[in-house]
C-alpha cells in the first residue's frame, strides 16, 4: 500500500509565533482545505476531559481548528460521547456541565458542544462497519453520523488498557454510544452495586428488556434477560449500577478499530494528534500522574492508522522523563524491560493490535512518510 503522508511540527517557536500559529500551519499544510466545507456540519470529536484530570487538550488548540473550519465555509461543533463508566460524563447534562468548567465552550472554542449520544447515551444508530470480522454493525453517537464531515482533535497519550490513546481510540471508543462501549468492552453486562442502591426504580423503567426486578428491595439485573445496552448505566443517578467487564485485550483493541471504520466510512475525515502531556493513562481518569515522555509535537494526516501509528514512533524514539511511572518502572532492578514506553509504563497491555487489525480491514495504513514543516 502507497505510504500515507502524515505532517509533523514540534512545539519550538520563535519570538511572536504562536503554538496557534503553528497548529494552523500543519493543518492547512497537511491538506484541510482539500475538504468541501461550504455549509457543511463538521464533528470536532474530542476529549474533555474528566473533572480533576488536567492533561486533557486546551481549548485553545480546539479553537484553532474551529476557526479554519469556519473559514472554509464549515459550521464545526464540538462533540463526545458519554461514559460507561460512573463519573462527572456519564449523562449528558454532567458531561455539558464538566465541558465548561474545563474550558470548553463557545466563547473560548468558537463553537458549541453537542453530545453525540444524547441526555442518558441512548441516542445512537446503528450503521455497518466495513469489512468488520468481530462487529458487523456499530452503535454510535447520532449527532456523529448526523455530521458531513468528521474532524478527530486527540491528545496522544498513555493508556491504561489499549497502551496508548491516539485517534483511533478517540473515534472507535469515543464515537460509540453506551451500548456500543458495552460491546466493545466484551459485550459486558452490568452488575448492581447494592449497597449503593436507593431503590428509586429508574433504571427498571429506563430497562428495554424488563430484566431488573426489585426482590428484597434492591435492583437485580437477570442476565438471561439483559441485553448489555447500558441504559440503565445512565439511568442511575447514584452510581450503582456499572459494567461487569472490563477490558479483554487484542478482542478491544480489534474493535475499537472496527467502531474507527464504521464512523470515517463515506464521508470525509481529517486527524490531527497532539503528543503533549503524555500522561500514563486515560484522560477518563479524575487525576493525572506525571508525563511519561516530554512534549513532542503535533501531527495531521487523512489516514488516522498512519498518524497513530506516527505518534507511537515518535514516543519510541522519546527519552522516558525519570520522574514518572514509566521511569519508575525501568529502574527497578527486577523490571523485565520491553524497550517499549507503552509497556513499560502499562505492562500487558496491547496497542499493535488495534494499527494492525485497522489497516487489515481497510481503514489506512502503518505505513507512512514523515512530512516536517516549521
Amino acid at each position: 500500500m502507497t505510504a500515507s503522508k502524515v505532517y509533523f511540527t514540534d512545539f519550538r517557536t520563535k519570538v511572536g509565533v504562536s503554538q496557534g500559529v503553528k497548529l494552523e500551519r500543519l493543518i492547512r499544510r497537511a491538506g484541510i482545505a482539500d475538504i468541501d466545507f461550504e455549509g457543511k456540519f463538521a464533528a470536532i470529536k474530542m476529549h474533555f476531559g474528566e473533572l480533576g484530570n488536567y492533561a486533557y487538550l486546551r481549548p485553545n488548540y480546539i479553537r484553532v481548528v474551529a476557526d479554519v473550519i469556519k473559514d472554509l465555509g464549515g459550521k464545526p461543533f464540538l462533540t463526545d460521547c458519554n461514559t460507561l463508566y460512573p463519573g462527572s460524563r456519564k449523562n449528558a447534562v454532567d458531561h455539558l456541565a464538566n465541558a465548561e468548567i474545563n474550558g470548553f465552550n463557545s466563547v473560548t472554542t468558537g463553537c458549541y458542544v453537542i453530545i453525540a449520544d444524547g441526555l442518558r447515551g441512548t441516542d445512537d444508530i446503528e450503521i455497518p462497519v466495513p469489512n468488520g470480522e468481530f462487529c458487523k454493525t456499530a452503535l454510535v453517537g447520532r449527532a456523529l453520523m448526523d455530521a458531513d464531515i468528521l474532524i478527530s482533535v486527540s491528545h496522544f497519550k498513555g493508556h491504561e488498557s489499549t497502551g496508548f490513546g491516539g485517534a483511533l481510540k478517540n473515534i472507535g471508543m469515543g464515537g460509540g454510544s453506551r451500548a456500543g462501549k458495552m460491546i466493545q468492552h466484551n459485550e459486558g453486562m452490568p452488575i448492581v452495586e447494592r449497597d449503593l442502591c436507593r431503590s428509586c426504580l429508574r433504571c427498571a423503567k429506563e430497562c428495554g428488556s424488563d430484566a431488573i426486578s426489585y426482590p428484597d428491595g434492591k435492583a437485580l439485573i437477570d442476565t438471561k434477560l439483559c441485553k448489555g445496552c447500558g441504559r440503565c448505566i445512565g439511568a442511575c443517578s447514584f452510581d450503582a449500577i456499572h459494567n461487569i467487564n472490563g477490558s479483554a485485550g487484542e478482542m478491544l483493541c480489534n474493535k475499537i478499530a472496527e467502531y474507527s471504520a464504521a464512523l470515517c466510512h463515506g464521508r470525509p475525515c481529517f486527524h490531527v494528534s497532539l503528543i503533549m502531556d503524555v500522561s500514563p493513562n486515560c484522560d477518563c481518569h479524575g487525576e493525572h500522574d506525571a508525563a511519561i515522555l516530554p512534549n513532542i509535537g503535533m501531527l495531521a494526516s487523512f489516514d488516522p492508522v498512519a498518524l497513530d501509528q506516527a505518534c507511537a514512533d515518535l514516543c519510541q524514539k522519546a527519552t522516558p522523563i525519570r520522574n514518572s511511572q514509566l521511569g519508575d518502572n525501568l529502574a527497578k532492578p527486577d523490571w523485565h524491560k520491553h524497550n517499549d514506553c507503552f509497556l513499560d509504563s502499562n505492562p500487558n497491555v496491547h496497542w499493535k493490535e488495534t494499527l494492525a487489525h485497522a489497516e487489515k480491514i481497510g481503514l489506512g495504513t502503518r505505513n507512512y512518510e514523515l512530512i516536517e514543516i516549521k
